[in-house]
């Protein structure tokens, strides 16, 4: 399923969780990893001086720095390291997510993991939000990418089931042409789930009862022609709809159930900004997110 998986992380306990699950998944599908980390940004220009992203010192980056930063990862991942098949580390700088996005670009990668935000330093309305590095490359990968922010024990523990969201469109679609190939890779359950969206933020208008139940019996025949009875007889799939606003009930539902992970399609048309269900899905969840944008 997974030939190659790259990691790109800064080492840090922000990381961790994406970091756990990376090798895990490397593990579990016998797929080389890469350890990827941009280890600052340029100064100015061209300079071969760049601000630390651990440190936040201005440090040359020459063969000796370099060198000394894939040591540190091999201590930081060492345990990890030693139970997938095959890895290595690329050090680099510059902007993160644009040599994040340059390096999916250039080589043949299955799916990318990202952590989430260091937020000691952050103020209660940032904790509530991704770092822009990950909303850029969620946005701009053509690859898969999975990000986790909390501990996950049943992603770590036992791979059982997934947990797909659709809201009918062809990035749902190809997302999942996917999602069944890796269930069956996994031989887990699947779960199609679908939230009648009753925010009045976004409807506009508050929503009667007997629209809703109209809605989500219209979803459940939607789930079941486009899906379920496409590939009755290559996996077994069950479908759940409910009402509410999308990111609760999916992280609820999902922490209700026991899923291992979760798996949607990315708009890029969706808000970018804060509160977007994306970005909520991902902050909230305790188990892996996979976004796809293809």
């Amino acid at each position: 399923m997974f030939k190659k998986i790259l990691l790109a992380t800064s080492a840090v306990h922000a990381c961790d969780n994406a970091a756990k699950s990376a090798f895990r998944l490397a593990n579990f599908t016998n797929a080389h990893i890469t350890v990827f980390h941009v280890a600052g940004v340029p100064s100015r220009g061209f300079s071969q001086e760049i601000i630390d992203v651990k440190t936040g010192e201005k440090v040359e980056i020459s063969k000796e720095y370099t060198s000394w930063v894939k040591e540190e990862m091999k201590i930081y991942y060492a345990a990890q390291f030693k139970k997938v098949k095959s890895f290595d580390i690329k050090i680099t700088a510059g902007m993160p997510y644009r040599e994040i996005l340059k390096e999916i670009k250039d080589e043949t990668y299955d799916l990318v993991a990202l952590g989430g935000t260091s937020k000691e330093k952050f103020s209660a309305y940032k904790k509530h939000m991704l770092g822009s590095t990950v909303l850029r490359v969620a946005q701009a990968a053509n690859i898969p990418v999975m990000v986790l922010c909390r501990p996950s024990p049943s992603f770590l523990k036992n791979i059982s089931g997934i947990l797909f969201c659709v809201d009918f469109s062809k990035a749902s679609d190809a997302a999942f042409d996917f999602t069944v190939n890796l269930a069956k890779f996994l031989n887990c359950k699947l779960n199609i789930f679908n939230v009648v969206d009753i925010n009045p933020v976004f409807s506009k208008a508050i929503i009667n009862q007997e629209e809703i139940e109209t809605k989500m019996l219209e979803a459940y025949k939607n789930i079941d022609a486009k899906y379920i009875q496409r590939d009755s007889n290559t996996i077994k799939a069950s479908a759940h709809v409910c009402e509410g606003i999308p990111y609760v009930e999916i992280v609820k539902y999902a922490r209700e159930k026991d899923f291992s992970l979760i798996i949607m399609a990315h708009h890029n048309k969706e808000n970018k900004g804060f509160g977007s269900n994306m970005e909520q899905i991902i902050i909230r969840s305790g188990c892996p997110v996979i976004s796809l944008n293809k």
